[in-house]
């Protein structure tokens, strides 16, 4: 979960990409999964807001810059493995997540996916900004499930909050209601509080804590600094990714006096969970242990305010059409 600038979650994969394969097997053992959106969300209530999904079919979805399939890890990850991992914990719908290491920003697979079940997936896609006519092109994903974009700074963009593509996007977020999804670090929260000033009507997701206790620390000048964002009151802010913050560890209870700060700046509304699979399943960390940091160990949670967490807050945020 740190940016594509610094982190090495091919090299963490690489270490658990046998552990992720027996959590896949074990959730596929439970049964088959059901064909387009056949499911009984009475049953799987909860929305994770944050998994990616990659196929190891290349002739149809070929990686970016010529990758082949051996840089995949897990080597496969597709969107009836992420379902047969995450039903038997409840969750019943899912955010889908371009990855751009992978897949740049061909969205094909995430949209073919929502095709096939556009009840259950929603996504946020990668655009390129500096295309022309960037607006037309988020309208018109927003007919294919797209309701959000992920930004953010990277090798080849560090300026990427600059530019007349950027600024139309923040435009054309406030029109559309699609989320800008920003992955930052905590020193980039304040340019970002910037922008959601300047576009107020913009809604905005900020993925994983802003990645605050990545370093293991979780500092309370970072927190602080995430929760300031609360004055804006389009932001919404993903508490995921355990595996990769604090002790990045289960039961990862040092994460939650940050939740707690969190919930108290935010409130329920605008915080939803989500498990950043397939690398929240690395061993030791487990997408059981994902959601049962917010499902049971939440103790200043009441269980309406729990359901907002687990799914109303991204319902609203995502699953708006």
């Amino acid at each position: 979960m740190r940016s594509e600038s610094m982190m090495g979650r091919r090299e963490l994969l690489s270490m658990g990409a046998g552990a992720v394969a027996g959590a896949m097997i074990a959730g596929l053992s439970t049964g088959v999964v059901e064909a387009a959106d056949e499911v009984d969300l009475q049953k799987t209530p909860w929305i994770d807001a944050h998994s990616h999904i990659w196929t190891t079919d290349l002739a149809k979805y070929p990686l970016r810059d010529g990758q082949q399939v051996d840089v995949l890890a897990p080597r496969s990850f597709t969107d009836d493995e992420l379902l047969a991992t995450a039903r038997p914990h409840g969750v019943g719908r899912v955010v889908l997540i371009q990855h751009h290491p992978y897949h740049g920003f061909d969205n094909s697979y995430l949209v073919d996916a929502w095709k096939r079940r556009p009840k259950l997936f929603r996504i946020v896609g990668q655009i390129d900004e500096h295309r022309p006519h960037v607006d037309v092109l988020m309208k018109s994903m927003l007919q294919t499930g797209v309701t959000g974009f992920r930004i953010g700074p990277r090798p080849d963009r560090p300026d990427w909050l600059q530019g007349a593509g950027m600024e139309l996007m923040w435009k054309t977020g406030a029109e559309t209601g699609q989320n800008m999804c920003c992955l930052i670090n905590p020193g980039d929260l304040e340019s970002v509080g910037r922008w959601c000033h300047k576009y107020a009507q913009t809604p905005v997701v900020i993925d994983h804590f802003a990645r605050v206790g990545m370093t293991g620390e979780i500092q309370d000048a970072e927190v602080s600094a995430l929760c300031s964002l609360a004055k804006h009151p389009r932001v919404r802010v993903k508490i995921s990714a355990y595996y990769a913050l604090g002790k990045k560890q289960p039961p990862h209870d040092e994460l939650r006096p940050m939740i707690r700060r969190l919930f108290e700046a935010y409130g329920p509304d605008r915080l939803m969970w989500a498990s950043d699979s397939p690398y929240q399943l690395t061993e030791p960390n487990s997408y059981e242990a994902s959601v049962a940091l917010v499902r049971d160990r939440l103790d200043f949670v009441k269980e309406a305010d729990r359901v907002k967490l687990m799914r109303t807050t991204a319902e609203t945020t995502f699953f708006f059409v």
